[in-house]
């Protein structure tokens, strides 16, 4: 027997990819409902290649019945239907920022704090982190166990589609007039800046101390779902790509930890592809990571401008790992370990 599956924010870009990666993980629903906002009532989302679902109201539906909500629809919608949902009996597992630091919230990256996922009885709600998040963590994981992580700084260069389809439509836009010799500012309603040809320090608002909020998630958001003990220094930067996250890396040990220990412990962590060879093309770029599930490492090596440092470069597809895969693999777990259908 499976379950009964409703998707908020289906229409969107992690919606759309919520249920696909539904499709090809083959997870155990009998019923899959899209909802979404009103005025995309009636329209068809893909459900596989042979299927469609016609969406369906998220302002009037009946959450009765439901066993899983994957909730992707804007921290604002998700504070109003996420608690809805959780109070007609069905455990939300909400992509956005509004429910993460949340105490009585899991937040939760399965490769890294599977067991978090018992606390969703709390408020029937489990968070899935901010996309940045997410793939550094992956990779910080394998590494914390071995030497114990006692500082990072990271880097990102992150793509508009982490602003959503509007972002995506303003860098094709922009791209496409700048060879048309027509000013960016005709197709700037997203950025704060010209994003074609570009790089924009600024993702989110910014707060008083001068960081923006999505450096403070990355901060935040390690110490809540691998350990309060690490600093963290983020520098978040949208970059001209339209699918695919990067980051640069830095990580510094409380012990003494061996680059090549630390390349097999990477091997062998589960959501993790090492493509590391120093040579032309030994790397991975945003380009080969989009449509891929695993969070990619390349240039790993010793830092020697501190004790016990190493860095490396990760790439990750943000809106599958970074966003609906993560969301998927959290039911996944839910399903098989505490609902017992």
């Amino acid at each position: 027997m499976g379950y009964k599956v409703a998707v908020v924010g289906a229409t969107g870009n992690v919606g759309r990819e919520m249920l696909q990666t539904m499709v090809e993980r083959d997870f155990p629903a009998d019923e899959v409902v899209a909802l979404a906002s009103s005025r995309s009532v009636g329209k068809d989302v893909a459900y596989g290649d042979d299927k469609t679902l016609k969406c369906q109201d998220l302002a009037t539906f009946d959450f009765a019945g439901t066993d899983i909500v994957l909730s992707s629809p804007g921290a604002s919608v998700s504070a109003e239907y996420s608690p809805k949902a959780a109070a007609a009996g069905a455990v939300v597992v909400d992509n956005t920022s509004y429910f993460r630091m949340d105490p009585d919230v899991p937040l939760v990256v399965p490769e890294v704090n599977p067991d978090a996922i018992a606390g969703y009885t709390q408020k029937g709600i489990i968070a899935n982190p901010n996309c940045s998040t997410i793939q550094m963590l992956v990779a910080l994981k394998p590494l914390h166990d071995l030497g114990r992580i006692k500082r990072v700084v990271v880097s990102t260069y992150q793509s508009v589609s982490g602003g959503g389809k509007a972002a995506m439509d303003e860098l094709f836009n922009q791209t496409r007039g700048v060879y048309m010799n027509e000013p960016a500012e005709k197709f700037r309603d997203n950025f704060t800046k010209q994003i074609a040809f570009n790089c924009i320090p600024h993702i989110d608002k910014f707060m008083d101390d001068g960081t923006t909020k999505e450096e403070w998630k990355m901060v935040a958001e390690t110490k809540k779902i691998l350990d309060a003990s690490i600093e963290v220094c983020a520098n978040c930067v949208r970059v001209p790509v339209f699918i695919g996250h990067a980051e640069m890396v830095n990580v510094e040990f409380e012990n003494p930890v061996d680059e090549g220990q630390a390349r097999e412990a990477l091997r062998e962590a589960p959501g993790v592809s090492v493509v590391d060879y120093r040579e032309d093309e030994g790397y991975v770029t945003p380009a080969e990571c989009a449509g891929e599930d695993a969070v990619f490492i390349s240039r790993l090596r010793k830092d020697a401008s501190v004790e016990n440092g190493l860095n490396f470069w990760c790439v990750s597809d943000n809106l599958r790992k970074g966003a609906a895969l993560n969301t998927v693999q959290i039911a996944e777990v839910l399903a098989s370990d505490y609902l017992g259908k």
